[in-house]
């Protein structure tokens, strides 16, 4: 008898432009490998997309046909968010931007919220959420709340929140970014807060599909902790679910 195994639930993750990669000896187009490996630790199998947008034009009708093979969709972190897409002024301080990257993750958070994918999106990921949502950023918060760069601390978790079923009240985190959620998108609400005020997780009310937002990099301790651990295997449980038409 011959057992046929369920595959793995396939998780999208748009790839990020990088300016050198030491084994290819050129400009590369990369995923973090502690993000892919969390995801694939979880029981999902990380794929990663070229991030395609001609003119940075959101097309909404490319992505959808890019994501055809997802069950399930990872917006990782990088580089800032140009300031273009929620109608503010750009900061000195901002760096790596890249406008056709912006426009191809913009059109993939609308597409997988559109059509109910399971979306987790990080640090990045979660700005480029709440723009698309028609929210804004704060642009550079060492002119605010101070320095969130290379930091782990506490944050205070929404105990009734999607996020709060997975870590409770509150959890240790690591992150690094300059840039955060100021006015929250539309249909967005924050699940988790620093010391300091700044929102550290999103989550949006009233989708029919699974979305978790949060600021910081889960997949930095994923492999020791296993409350980080877990915000990934509900993204490929999740995942699981729609593929199997549950």
């Amino acid at each position: 008898m011959v057992v046929h195994q369920t595959r793995r639930p396939v998780i999208a993750i748009p790839a990020r432009f990088s300016q050198s990669a030491s084994a290819l000896r050129s400009r590369a187009v990369v995923v973090s490998r502690a993000l892919a490996q969390a995801v694939f630790t979880a029981g999902g199998d990380p794929v990663g997309l070229y991030p395609h947008a001609p003119g940075a034009v959101v097309d909404l009708d490319a992505a959808r046909d890019r994501l055809r093979i997802a069950d399930g969709v990872l917006l990782p972190g990088g580089g800032d968010v140009a300031a273009r897409w929620a109608n503010q002024q750009p900061h000195p301080s901002l760096y790596d931007v890249d406008e056709e990257q912006d426009a191809f993750d913009i059109a993939v958070a609308r597409v997988a919220l559109e059509d109910h994918l399971p979306l987790l999106a990080i640090c990045r990921g979660t700005q480029i959420v709440n723009v698309a949502r028609g929210g804004n950023l704060v642009q550079d918060m060492d002119d605010t709340v101070g320095n969130h760069r290379h930091r782990v601390h506490q944050i205070d978790v929404v105990p009734d929140s999607p996020l709060g079923a997975i870590v409770g009240s509150g959890t240790t985190i690591s992150c690094y970014h300059h840039q955060c959620i100021d006015r929250l998108g539309e249909g967005l609400r924050a699940a988790a807060h620093s010391a300091d005020g700044v929102i550290e997780a999103v989550t949006l009310d009233g989708h029919a599909g699974w979305y978790l937002g949060v600021q910081w990099h889960p997949e930095d301790s994923a492999a020791a902790d296993p409350v980080q651990a877990a915000i990934f295997s509900r993204l490929v449980e999740a995942s699981e679910r729609l593929l199997q038409g549950a």
